[in-house]
């Protein structure tokens, strides 16, 4: 999941322009890349084109505790492995938040404060939140070849062999294919194979409290996400410093941001307890939960095959909504498109029907672009990670699963 797929981030963003969990430098290979990296799916659409993630500054650590940090100079890039690059229980703003955050969520302000205080600052993070290069050609072909690929289709072959009866009782209680969950699980962290070598807290402390230059300042974002991390560690009794994640703070099988597991995630298999790392039901169950909740549609396909308009005009207006679906068939017809099957279009109605569609366009470098019709269900998946191009891929993935099998 891309480190800004939660809900309310979802609100906050208006176009289809950017894991949370990633990225294809954001994906689980984020991202991420989960927006995602240490996944492969924390990625937005710039990641549809593999790139060395921009160098991002490094903070100046404060000379004494407690004591206000001085203006921050920039600085090289220091290595991981280096001690001690910032430890933020050194930064009075650190404890601060920690104070606020306890008062907020009625945790115990020196469970808070000792937590952020083991936090530190990872370079590497800083590094690869960063976008690609400025005018980087996209290349759907090259994206999908990270995914659709025998090494991962055999993984998700065997993973869904492992959770067949939770499979099916998620597509049962939901409405959400067994394939779409499994694309998403195997573009996220190939079956629980990449799931972040990153602190989670070390994550969202960078991100919150060092947001490299060079982007949009997204640190009000991952504070939250911190703050999110502290009260999911607290009511789950675990250790808020233990745990690892991708390097956007992405959480388990699904990469789930910590907002997006307390709201999203389930406990599917009824043990009372949710474990999105181990478990393959909870996983499972939480991934088909989150795209319910964002308007998947029972028996509703996710795309049909298109031909774009020859036209620039009518294509810009096709276009023009991005990804959001806006228009009838009917429309698609009127401004120029050909659909490939009358047995595809005759599965949302025909020309007559009035289920919403969008002229999703992926680009393929210098060759020319590939065109789908996506349905509601597509625009819910990039409700999971703000792509294009990461919603193809899950479902090819998926499809490539189900056919393998």
């Amino acid at each position: 999941m891309n480190p800004y797929r939660t809900p309310a981030h979802a609100v906050a963003i208006a176009t289809h322009t950017a894991r949370t969990p990633i990225p294809a430098w954001l994906s689980c290979a984020a991202l991420a890349v989960c927006l995602a990296g240490a996944t492969a799916a924390h990625a937005a659409d710039e990641a549809a084109a593999p790139a060395k993630p921009a160098k991002a500054a490094t903070p100046t650590q404060s000379i004494k505790k407690h004591r206000a940090a001085p203006a921050r100079k920039k600085a090289r890039v220091r290595s991981d492995r280096e001690p001690d690059v910032v430890i933020y229980g050194h930064r009075d703003d650190v404890m601060r938040f920690g104070a606020e955050v306890a008062a907020r969520q009625g945790l115990d302000m020196g469970w808070v404060q000792a937590a952020l205080a083991q936090s530190r600052y990872v370079p590497s993070v800083a590094k690869l939140i960063m976008p690609p290069p400025a005018g980087t050609a996209k290349n759907w072909a090259a994206y999908r070849e990270r995914f659709i690929e025998p090494r991962r289709i055999a993984a998700g072959v065997s993973f869904w062999q492992a959770n067949e009866r939770w499979l099916t009782q998620a597509e049962q209680v939901y409405g959400v294919p067994a394939e779409i969950v499994v694309g998403i699980v195997g573009v996220e962290t190939l079956y629980g194979q990449h799931l972040g070598g990153y602190r989670v807290i070390d994550a969202l402390a960078t991100l919150s409290f060092d947001f490299p230059t060079g982007r949009k300042d997204r640190s009000a974002f991952f504070k939250e996400e911190l703050e999110q991390w502290l009260v999911l560690s607290h009511r789950e009794g675990q250790d808020p410093v233990a745990l690892k994640g991708s390097y956007a703070g992405a959480l388990g099988l699904p990469q789930f941001m910590p907002s997006s597991v307390i709201k999203y995630a389930v406990d599917f298999d009824g043990d009372s307890h949710i474990d999105l790392h181990g478990n393959g039901a909870d996983a499972i169950g939480s991934v088909a939960h989150y795209l319910a909740e964002f308007g998947w549609q029972r028996g509703l396909p996710t795309h049909l095959e298109v031909v774009a308009p020859a036209d620039t005009s009518e294509r810009a207006t096709l276009l023009a909504p991005d990804i959001l679906p806006s228009f009838t068939a009917q429309q698609f017809i009127e401004h120029g498109a050909v659909f490939g099957s009358e047995v595809d279009l005759a599965r949302i109605g025909g020309p007559a029907g009035s289920t919403p569609l969008a002229l999703v366009e992926l680009q393929n470098g210098d060759a020319a672009p590939s065109h789908v019709a996506g349905t509601t269900n597509f625009y819910a998946i990039t409700r999971y990670n703000w792509s294009s191009y990461y919603a193809m891929a899950v479902i090819e993935l998926g499809a490539a699963v189900r056919r393998a099998r």
